[in-house]
């Protein structure tokens, strides 16, 4: 079963796929967010191409554990994402991934404009790859 993990932005989706034994996630793509709606058509298409059964929206949560307004919108959007495709939402607790992955580019020494090209899909990777190690350890 292959689970979808993304990484939600105002201006970018990061995207990424777990392998069919939801072991490993591996990034996928970054999605503009261009027009309003126009990102349930893509992110249709990618669970279609990648028969993905499961799905998991990086929460922002505040370091003391509380939401606020952004993960308010995330929690909104996984919702829209559960009505439109009729498929399991979870929202996972997404703290620092977005710094772990800048880090993580940082040391790989990648310019700042391949990093913005690249960070939201590593950040994807990163919330769904938490996910399923959390499973696995049940």
């Amino acid at each position: 079963m292959k689970i979808m993990g993304l990484d939600y932005g105002d201006r970018r989706i990061g995207v990424a796929v777990s392998d069919a034994f939801g072991w490993t996630a591996q990034g996928v793509e970054v999605i503009e967010r261009r027009r309003e709606g126009e990102e349930f058509d893509r992110l249709t298409e990618l669970v279609k191409q990648h028969e993905v059964e499961e799905i998991v929206v990086g929460l922002p949560k505040n370091m003391n554990g509380t939401i606020g307004p952004r993960g308010e919108i995330c929690m909104a959007f996984a919702e829209d994402l559960r009505n439109r495709l009729n498929l399991p939402v979870h929202l996972w607790d997404e703290r620092l991934t977005t710094v772990s992955a800048h880090r993580t580019l940082l040391e790989a020494d990648l310019s700042r404009k391949k990093r913005k090209g690249v960070v939201d899909k590593m950040a994807a990777s990163l919330i769904l790859q938490n996910y399923l190690d959390s499973k696995s350890e049940k």
